[in-house]
C-alpha cells in the first residue's frame, strides 16, 4: 500500500494494526471534531444526491422483499387446472418449442398445482390457500402475472433483477437510488440490506455499488444482536488516547484528500462518520421493546429472535427514520424437489410478516409514501422434475418465461392484476412485463427517469435498465 504520508512513513495497515483502537472509535473522530475550527478545511462528506428528481416522486422509500431461489407461481399465484388434468403427460411440442432445461428432460410430464386457489377481495385476486394472510390484503396489492427474465440460473437471475445485468460488477438498484437522491438521514445508511435466509447465489453483487462510488453500496445489517460488529468502544481506552487518535486520523485523511482528490477517501471518511453515528442510532433502531404487543403480533415477530418477521418490522422502523432503500433477502425457495413442501415452509416463514408490513405501513399512513415489492428472480416450470440419482421428486425446474411479482403502496393500483399466461403457465399471452420494466417502474416511483439516470464509466454511459425497459404505466394510479 502507499504510505499515508511520506513524512510519517506509515502504511494504513500498520497504523490500524498498531494503534490499538477499533474502526468504530476512529469513526467518531469526525463527529467530535465537527465543532472545532478545523471543520472548515474538511472535505465534504454529507454526500448529497447527484441527480435532482426528474419528476415529482410518488414514494420516499422502497422495501424490496426478494424471495431468492424463485417461488413457484403455479403453487402461489396462478391456477392452471389443465395441468392437473394432464398431469404426467408431456407438454405439446407447440408449447415447448426448442426450450431446454438444466435438470429436466424436454419430454418431462406436467405437474399439477399442489394447492387449491380462490378469488379474494372485491378485486377477486387469485391467490393460493398457502398464502392465507395475503388473502386479507388482496385489494391493496398490484399483481404482475406475466413477468419474464433474460436469465435462467440463480446467480445471474438474482443479479439481473437487482442490477440489470447477469454478471457481477454493475450497481444495484438501491445503489443507483442512493447515488441519484442521496440520503434523508445522517443517522443511518440510506441503503440497508438484511438477509434472513441462507446464502445468496448472487452474493454481495446483489447490493454492490459496482462502478459507482463505493459509498453507495448497501450496508448489511445483522438480524440479531448488534446490527454491525466492531463499532462499540474498546474497553480500557482512555479519553486522552482516544481523542489523540481521532485527531491524528482526521489530519491524515484530510492531508491525503488534499493531495490526491480521490473520491474513495471521501467514502472512507463518510464511512467512519456513519460508523460513529451507528454507535447510537443502530442500538435504538434494533430495540423493539417500545413496540406494542399488537404490532409484534401483526408481524408474527419475537423481538429477540432473528427472523424474516423481525427484519420486516425493522424495515418499517428504518423507513420512519429516513432510510431510502431496504433489501430483505429470504432464500430457500429453490424447489427442484418437493415443491409443495418448499412453498408451504417458505410461505409460513414470510406470508404473515409480508402482509403485516403492508398493513402496518397503511395504518401508520406510510403506505402511500413507501413502495413494497415482493418476488424472486424467475418462476418454476409446469413440468415436473424427477431425478432419483439426485434424490429429487415432485419438483419444478427454473422458468424465466413467466412468473408473478406483487407490489403494494407507492401509487401502484391497489387490487389490480395485469398479465396472462397460456393454459400451461408457460408463455405470456397478454401484458407481459420484463424485469427491466419492473426496474424502470421502481425508479419512476422514486422520481427518476430510468433513461436519464446514467453514469459515465469505461468510455460510455451506463444505466440500470441498459437500453431496455419501460414504465408500467397501466399499473400506476
Amino acid at each position: 500500500m502507499n504510505p499515508i504520508s511520506p513524512q510519517l512513513g506509515l502504511t494504513r495497515r500498520t497504523f490500524l494494526q498498531d494503534c490499538g483502537v477499533g474502526t468504530g472509535k476512529m469513526a467518531l473522530a469526525s463527529l467530535l471534531a465537527a465543532s472545532t475550527s478545523a471543520k472548515a478545511s474538511a472535505p465534504e462528506t454529507h454526500l448529497p444526491g447527484h441527480v435532482k428528481p426528474h419528476h415529482v416522486p410518488s414514494v420516499k422509500a422502497v422495501i424490496h422483499l426478494f424471495m431468492a431461489g424463485a417461488p413457484s407461481q403455479l403453487e402461489l399465484f396462478t391456477e392452471k387446472p389443465l395441468l392437473r388434468e394432464l398431469e404426467g403427460q408431456p407438454l405439446p411440442d407447440s408449447v415447448l418449442g426448442d426450450q431446454r432445461y438444466a435438470f429436466i428432460q424436454a419430454n418431462a410430464g406436467v405437474l399439477g398445482p399442489q394447492f387449491n386457489f380462490g378469488k379474494h377481495g372485491e378485486s377477486g385476486q387469485e391467490i393460493s390457500e398457502v398464502l392465507p394472510h395475503l388473502h386479507t390484503i388482496a385489494d391493496d396489492i398490484c399483481m404482475f402475472r406475466a413477468v419474464h427474465s433474460d436469465q435462467f440460473n440463480h446467480a445471474p437471475g438474482q443479479l439481473f433483477f437487482n442490477t440489470g445485468f447477469g454478471q457481477p460488477g454493475r450497481p444495484s438498484i438501491g445503489s443507483w437510488t442512493m447515488y441519484a437522491l442521496g440520503a434523508e438521514t445522517q443517522e443511518l445508511p440510506a441503503y440497508v440490506v438484511m438477509n434472513t435466509g441462507g446464502g445468496l447465489s448472487g452474493g454481495a453483487g446483489l447490493y454492490s455499488s459496482g462502478f459507482l462510488p463505493t459509498v453507495n453500496t448497501g450496508v448489511m445489517f445483522r438480524n440479531q444482536g448488534p446490527p454491525i460488529l466492531n463499532v462499540s468502544t474498546p474497553d480500557g481506552l482512555s479519553e486522552a488516547i482516544q481523542q489523540g487518535t481521532f485527531d491524528l486520523i482526521k489530519r491524515l485523511n484530510q492531508k491525503q484528500f488534499t493531495q490526491l482528490k480521490d473520491p474513495e477517501i471521501q467514502t472512507r471518511i463518510a464511512s467512519f462518520e456513519m460508523a460513529a453515528r451507528l454507535q447510537v442510532s443502530a442500538p435504538e433502531l434494533m430495540d423493539l421493546s417500545q413496540e406494542s404487543q399488537e404490532t409484534l403480533d401483526l408481524y408474527g415477530c419475537k423481538p429477540e429472535q432473528a427472523s424474516f418477521a423481525r427484519a420486516c418490522l425493522l424495515a418499517r422502523r428504518m423507513v420512519q427514520r429516513g432510510v431510502r432503500y431496504i433489501n430483505i433477502f429470504h432464500s430457500g425457495w429453490d424447489a427442484h424437489s418437493n415443491v409443495k413442501g418448499t412453498c408451504s415452509s417458505k410461505a409460513t416463514q414470510t406470508d404473515q410478516a409480508s402482509v403485516g408490513l403492508v398493513q402496518d405501513l397503511k395504518r401508520l399512513g406510510m403506505l402511500n409514501d413507501t413502495l413494497v415489492v415482493w418476488g424472486g428472480e424467475f418462476g418454476r416450470t409446469p413440468m415436473v422434475e424427477q431425478n432419483p440419482t439426485l434424490g429429487r421428486s415432485n419438483g419444478r425446474d427454473h422458468h424465466p418465461q413467466a412468473y408473478t411479482i406483487w407490489m403494494a403502496g407507492g401509487s401502484m393500483k391497489p387490487g389490480f392484476a395485469m398479465g396472462q399466461t397460456d393454459d400451461f403457465g408457460f408463455h405470456p399471452t397478454e401484458d407481459a412485463v420484463h424485469v427491466h420494466d419492473i426496474q424502470a417502474t421502481i425508479l419512476h416511483q422514486m422520481g427518476l427517469d430510468h433513461e436519464r439516470l446514467t453514469y459515465h464509466h469505461a468510455g460510455r454511459d451506463f444505466r440500470l435498465t441498459d437500453v431496455h425497459g419501460k414504465v408500467i404505466s397501466k399499473a400506476l394510479s
